[in-house]
């Protein structure tokens, strides 16, 4: 049987020669070691692979965990190490909690009550959807709980105004839930890890830690309220369509005892997440007791029937992949290697506050893809200082140039959310791909302008 050259797998073919000819020729082979020159191929190839979708994603996955064993370009710990982390078990325990909410009622209950005043157009909906994402920021500080919780509730909604499983609506709502809960609250100081790390260095280090109130004036007029218009206009853009009045149960009655009991199990949950500073069990552990409690006979409410058919191995397969490219960048030497020579690259003069600025936005962009986004605060914040003499911005603007750099997410990788809402929502990774790309492309042409004209007034630089 031979396999259909399709567009996706034809760019593919394309690109990944093209790509790697480049790289090969770069002065970047200078300064590479054969090991990490072997290592970027093989990320720069994973990268296309899933980008276009050429290849359906889970094998995309097992092609990059196999290739790196066989080129022995990391030990075996490092390639799989994303089949042991935490972010594996947030899925599975996602996907747990997913169907518990479904089955029960719960998220229809929910549902039922936002709908209503959603479903007059479609625009309406996916902007309710997205600033109901970012308000959850506010009150609940882990991206990876808000995905859990809102997305089967978004998935409902959907449902409730006429779209069907793989349709534009559908699919649109879901990356409204996902996208909203988790990027425009980089703005919002507690609500994301990036943000904690940056804040956490900077006051070990420096001694300096930003007020609420300051932090939020900073960022979120444009990096929250004007990220979440731009997604809104490219979601609406990219998957139109038009929901459709139905008739709503009448939910509005006592509650049923599976739903209390779901109910109670949520909101200790969310207690135990909201307080891991407090008792420090990691996130992935207490989504997996819920989840052990939601599957027990006699207690839980999802049946080994419902497991069986509705959750997703292949999903885990694909952030595993996704996982080991992030675990291969860091064990190469290549990120620390960025970090070392950003400076070097970076045109930085004291008095150019236009050029310093954009260097210090992009070059944190930059690194974000080359070590996620967590990796953002933790390479450039030991190099403020020294980046503040070179520019002469004080060492807080230094520090907050950091915000753009992990809010704006080029590929999933990057976002452990982002590939835990895919997989819950039911939605082709190809469509979070190609949603970040356009909208990291757009939030440097068009946000990153008003960014700079924002700091200015408020005379931060």
């Amino acid at each position: 049987m031979t396999l259909p050259l399709s567009p996706s797998r034809l760019t593919a073919l394309i690109l990944i020669p093209l790509l790697s000819a480049a790289l090969l020729l770069s002065p970047a082979t200078e300064v590479l070691t054969d090991l990490q020159l072997r290592s970027a191929l093989l990320i720069m190839a994973g990268m296309v692979l899933f980008a276009t979708g050429a290849l359906p994603e889970f094998v995309s996955a097992l092609v990059v965990l196999v290739l790196a064993m066989l080129l022995a370009v990391a030990p075996a710990d490092v390639v799989f190490s994303g089949l042991t982390s935490t972010a594996c078990w947030l899925i599975f325990s996602g996907m747990v909690l997913g169907i518990a909410i479904t089955e029960t009622g719960l998220a229809q209950r929910i549902s039922d009550k936002f709908t209503p005043h959603l479903d007059g157009s479609y625009l309406r909906l996916i902007s309710g959807i997205v600033f109901m994402g970012v308000m959850l920021g506010f009150v609940m500080p882990s991206s990876v709980g808000r995905v859990m919780l809102f997305i089967p509730i978004a998935l409902a909604i959907a449902t409730s105004c006429g779209f069907e499983k793989g349709s534009n609506g559908q699919t649109g709502a879901l990356l409204a839930a996902a996208f909203g809960c988790h990027l425009p609250t980089f703005a919002i100081l507690p609500a994301n890890i990036p943000n904690m790390i940056m804040i956490g260095s900077a006051e070990n280090i420096y001694g300096w830690t930003p007020r609420f109130g300051e932090y939020l004036l900073l960022h979120f007029p444009v990096l929250g309220f004007l990220k979440s218009l731009l997604l809104i206009a490219i979601i609406v853009k990219l998957y139109p369509d038009t929901p459709t009045r139905t008739e709503q149960q009448n939910r509005n009655g006592q509650f049923k005892p599976l739903e209390i009991r779901l109910l109670a199990i949520m909101l200790i949950t969310l207690a135990f997440w909201m307080t891991d500073t407090l008792h420090h069990i990691s996130a992935a552990w207490i989504g997996l007791a819920a989840a052990t409690l939601l599957l027990l006979p006699g207690i839980g409410m999802v049946s080994a029937k419902s497991f069986n058919e509705k959750v997703n191995i292949s999903s885990i397969l694909v952030v595993a992949g996704l996982l080991g490219i992030a675990s291969l960048i860091n064990h190469s030497g290549i990120s620390l290697l960025a970090g070392e020579k950003v400076l070097n690259w970076l045109p930085l003069e004291p008095g150019n506050d236009l050029l310093n600025f954009y260097s210090l936005s992009i070059s944190a962009t930059a690194i974000g893809v080359l070590t996620t986004l967590a990796g953002v605060p933790a390479t450039l914040t030991p190099l403020a200082e020294q980046i503040s003499q070179m520019t002469g911005f004080s060492l807080n603007a230094v520090l907050m140039t950091q915000v753009f750099g992990f809010s704006t997410v080029v590929f999933t990788y990057q976002s452990v959310p982002i590939m835990l809402a895919m997989p819950l929502a039911g939605v082709p990774l190809k469509h979070a791909v190609r949603l970040c790309l356009i909208l990291a492309l757009l939030t440097l042409l068009i946000l990153l302008p008003l960014d700079y004209l924002w700091w200015q007034l408020l005379g931060w630089i």
